[in-house]
């Protein structure tokens, strides 16, 4: 893990950096870090119909179901995976060292499981029985890490064929093997599969006591989110005689609705979950990540709209930083102290959206500082 002197300024369309993949990683990573907040702050504050389903969107759906929010974390991973033919496949066309690549994904996606046992934890602070060792950052790092393998092993055929094989298999076994005292195809909270194995094998504590949605057997689908977003990097960094960057973001465009087609189609047989990271849920929640990748793509760089794009951009830039930076600085006492002759005698529901809304801005000067420093958390 280091600390990286660089800037994606104006990158080039095909062979660089996407200003749009950093704006939409930026765009996911503003809901987790406190725009959900706003968003519930000004449901309380008005009441108003669109105001409140748009809050209702930001909140997990309790099991079986989709949401807005249930797609935040799929499309950081399906972002991880487009940035690949942009990095990892760019290097090998370029002659790099194969295995030096390999330690790289090993050492990458083992880094931020390390990093979610810290954020789930702290250092030293929790008992080792209660720790809780499966987390988002373990989940995106173990995910990464088996795509980044598959990337730097296989071409695009064997590639597809894993997607699909893992999703294939991944339902067949939450299908078949039974599980002691419940039997096959259960996919309920304490009877599937995916919970058998995680009381089975994850030691410490599991989120949910019997399952934990991040836990070692749905990591297994989760590893056709990131190959998907291969995919759609692939075609995004290849030139096709005849095919603008806007035919693209129409293709990309098509393609997410298709996964949507798809995945609700098989979410009848195999209901679309989050928290067993369904193979419908990586359809599902697929044909959105695309569906945005081809609006952010279209606008930023086809149509060269960049300019609302930079709030979105500096987040996106240390998306990483900040998520661990929520849990070591305290924004709110800043955001807090900074604005309190502001809402003093307020009511607390305007008090509430106003520190909300505080809060983020001071996140987001933390991470300009850093953007103007040209420093960059790199792992």
């Amino acid at each position: 893990m280091s600390v990286a002197e660089s800037s994606p300024t104006n990158p080039p369309k095909t062979s660089s950096r996407l200003v749009s993949l950093d704006a939409l990683r930026g765009f996911d990573m503003f809901w987790i870090v406190g725009g959900e907040g706003i968003i519930h702050a000004l449901a309380e504050l008005t009441g108003w119909s669109l105001v409140l389903w748009a809050s209702y969107q930001l909140e997990h759906v309790a099991w079986n179901g989709f949401v807005f929010y249930d797609m935040i974390f799929p499309l950081f991973l399906f972002v991880a995976g487009v940035a690949m033919p942009f990095s990892l496949t760019r290097r090998l066309e370029r002659g790099d060292d194969r295995r030096k690549m390999t330690i790289h994904v090993i050492r990458r996606g083992l880094i931020l499981v390390l990093l979610g046992i810290i954020y789930n934890n702290g250092l030293f602070r929790v008992p080792l029985e209660d720790m809780r060792y499966p987390s988002v950052l373990g989940r995106i790092g173990l995910a990464y890490m088996f795509c980044g393998l598959i990337v730097l092993n296989t071409e695009l055929r064997a590639r597809v064929i894993w997607f699909f094989g893992l999703l294939l298999g991944y339902w067949a076994a939450m299908k078949l093997i039974p599980v002691p005292g419940f039997g096959a195809g259960q996919l309920t909270v304490e009877g599937s599969l995916a919970a058998y194995i995680d009381r089975l094998l994850v030691p410490g504590k599991l989120y949910l006591e019997v399952h934990d949605p991040e836990g070692l057997l749905g990591t297994v689908p989760a590893i056709s989110t990131a190959l998907l977003g291969t995919f759609a990097g692939h075609f995004l960094r290849r030139d096709f005689p005849g095919i603008s960057g806007g035919l693209k973001a129409l293709f990309l465009a098509g393609a997410g609705v298709v996964c949507l087609l798809a995945g609700w189609v098989w979410g009848f047989a195999f209901a679309i979950n989050k928290n067993l990271w369904s193979s419908s849920f990586v359809l599902y929640a697929g044909g959105w990540s695309l569906l945005l990748l081809a609006l952010f793509y279209a606008v930023i760089d086809v149509w060269g709209k960049r300019n609302w794009a930079f709030f979105f951009v500096v987040i996106g830039m240390n998306s990483i930083l900040v998520y661990m930076a929520g849990s070591i600085i305290d924004f709110a006492y800043t955001s807090d102290f900074l604005l309190l002759g502001v809402i003093q005698g307020l009511s607390e529901s305007a008090k509430e959206m106003i520190s909300w809304i505080g809060y983020v801005l001071v996140e987001w000067a933390f991470l300009y500082f850093l953007f103007r420093k040209k420093i960059f958390l790199k792992i």
